[in-house]
């Protein structure tokens, strides 16, 4: 009897912490952009973003998904991650495998802090598809591997984060079709900062804000690597907030029950 009660006693008290934790996390949150809601994804056979396929994500008017490739950089995306946080904003990182290899504790940093990880080849060459077939596959999948390692401490057969995006977009069918045969999404984008060229960070709001007026919604891409990117995000996050619109998280549809809220 007397473990049984300890138990209870153990496990009111977890529920009171989670209850306490979630609270703090609203009282933390509130008055700020936030994110608006979690996306279960399924990602078999999914190509998403209008600027190379088809379709994108089911998302409302005004709805948008934060994308950052090429990182972790030290010096760039501890600060990204930071601006993100202090506006409760979830975003997903295309993580590329040299640079999650060499700094594992960003990589972890990111996953613990509630954001998506998806995978952005091994080498980031310029395009996937100007190499041969079998040394593209090997680069992509020797990516997976070090992302995983980096995040997870080991590889396993499965990927928990089956999302994808190719280095400057450089895809082919064939690869395109192997993905789909790995239950891998493949992600491109709606619309960008064009943040691989040299601008000021008032010049690169501007040039989103202008796009995301046109378009309306959608999955935007930046690079956490840029400075100027940094520099620029918490004028961007005022500038979603003050305009009405709401940051969507996608996630895989087997993570959802344990994504953040």
């Amino acid at each position: 009897m007397l473990s049984q009660f300890v138990r209870l006693v153990a496990l009111s008290l977890a529920f009171s912490l989670a209850v306490a934790s979630a609270a703090a996390a609203d009282d933390r949150c509130a008055g700020k952009l936030g994110t608006a809601r979690i996306l279960s994804v399924d990602p078999a056979g999914l190509h998403v973003g209008t600027k190379h396929f088809p379709q994108t994500l089911a998302l409302a008017d005004h709805e948008v998904v934060l994308t950052f490739d090429d990182g972790p950089n030290p010096g760039t995306t501890p600060k990204m991650l930071k601006i993100l946080a202090d506006q409760c904003v979830h975003a997903t990182f295309f993580v590329v495998g040299r640079n999650a290899q060499a700094h594992p504790d960003l990589v972890k940093r990111i996953i613990a802090e509630g954001h998506t990880l998806g995978h952005h080849s091994m080498t980031h060459p310029m395009t996937l598809a100007d190499i041969s077939y079998d040394k593209a596959v090997a680069d992509i999948e020797q990516g997976f591997r070090a992302d995983e390692k980096a995040a997870y401490g080991h590889a396993g057969t499965r990927l928990r984060v089956p999302f994808f995006r190719f280095p400057g977009f450089g895809s082919s069918p064939e690869l395109l079709a192997y993905l789909d045969t790995r239950g891998i999404a493949t992600f491109g984008a709606d619309l960008w900062a064009s943040d691989w060229e040299k601008q000021t960070p008032e010049h690169q709001l501007n040039l989103v804000m202008e796009r995301l007026q046109h378009a309306g919604k959608g999955i935007i891409l930046f690079h956490d690597t840029r400075a100027q990117t940094v520099a620029m995000m918490p004028a961007f996050l005022a500038a979603l907030q003050a305009q009405g619109y709401r940051v969507v998280q996608p996630v895989p549809v087997a993570n959802v029950a344990s994504a953040p809220q």
